[in-house]
């Protein structure tokens, strides 16, 4: 958001404050106060003139100010009712020198996963990609991907949906013995092997979105489906933003706090590898991310593959 429009919509939300007193505490005319105004008023923030003043009424549902507005996060936000892949244009933020920006979308018509999967993004998610420069070297970016997973997963637990991590990043609600996958993370990035140039983190939520619209395949769920009623896709988006800055700033953690929601460790399980299958049991996950398989023939250390859960789930 313009940096002058924001201050005057912090302005706002702080009580009724009239145009003139507007103009003098931010050192523009009047004029301009006026069309800042009409500006928020045209991305969906309804704004009421009377004798005292501008006064804020709501807040729009979604979109780049929405989410802005009281984030407490220093991303700046890229709003698209609709796009291909809000990865890819992060990638084209990040060739032109951004950082700390989010890529922000209702649908998405080109969305990919891991393996290059197709991923479906109908209108009603939260679609969206974090463009960011971290100091580490090439080795620990994966880090970032478990940051996004517990960062989602505690949302998503403050919305009332109790949800888990399977290795590495696929966020599940358990029903039964079946888990039903409410959240996708793919991971790009580029640099030298000792210093990461940037890293594009995308997260496709299943918010107010029908699991009947999904394919059967990935066995969806939608935060919707899981409260019975829709979720405030806005405060949804800004509390996993939250989470997942004050993650990245303490890489450090994430794993620890990747352990207390995950549901791969103790499991027996098997992990196609670029280098073959691996079986046995999970029993621990390593910085920056890999996970640790008891087997047969001693332990394995996996740093990247597709984790299937071998045994129902059970208290």
């Amino acid at each position: 958001m313009n940096e002058t429009r924001q201050r005057v919509l912090d302005a706002l939300a702080d009580g009724p404050v009239s145009g003139p007193t507007l103009a003098d505490e931010l050192d523009i005319s009047r004029s301009a106060v006026w069309k800042h105004v009409e500006a928020l008023r045209d991305e969906g923030f309804e704004i009421r003139s009377d004798d005292a003043g501008y006064v804020l009424d709501s807040v729009p549902e979604f979109g780049a100010s929405a989410v802005e507005y009281g984030l407490n996060a220093p991303f700046s936000v890229e709003y698209h009712d609709s796009i291909p892949s809000t990865n890819a244009r992060a990638r084209d933020l990040a060739a032109d020198g951004a950082s700390d920006t989010v890529v922000l979308a209702d649908e998405q018509t080109g969305g990919r996963g891991r393996l290059d999967r197709e991923w479906h993004s109908p209108s009603g998610g939260i679609w969206l990609s974090v463009l960011f420069r971290p100091d580490v070297p090439m080795a620990h970016a994966p880090v970032f991907t478990l940051a996004a997973a517990v960062a989602v997963t505690r949302a998503a637990r403050e919305a009332g949906v109790e949800a888990g991590i399977k290795w590495p990043n696929d966020v599940l609600v358990r029903h039964g013995d079946e888990e039903r996958k409410l959240v996708g993370i793919l991971t790009e990035m580029e640099g030298e092997s000792d210093r990461v140039s940037w890293v594009v983190v995308g997260i496709g939520v299943n918010a107010n979105v029908d699991p009947a619209d999904l394919p059967d395949d990935a066995n969806p769920t939608s935060l919707s489906a899981e409260r019975d009623e829709p979720v405030d896709r806005r405060l949804f988006a800004q509390r996993l933003l939250e989470e997942f800055d004050a993650l990245r700033q303490d890489p450090a953690n994430v794993v620890e706090a990747w352990r207390e929601y995950a549901t791969t460790l103790g499991k027996q399980v098997r992990v196609e590898t670029p280098n073959g299958t691996i079986e046995g049991e999970a029993v621990d996950v390593e910085f920056p991310g890999a996970l640790v398989i008891e087997t047969e023939s001693g332990r394995e250390v996996v740093s990247a593959g597709d984790c299937e859960h071998l045994r129902p789930i059970t208290e």
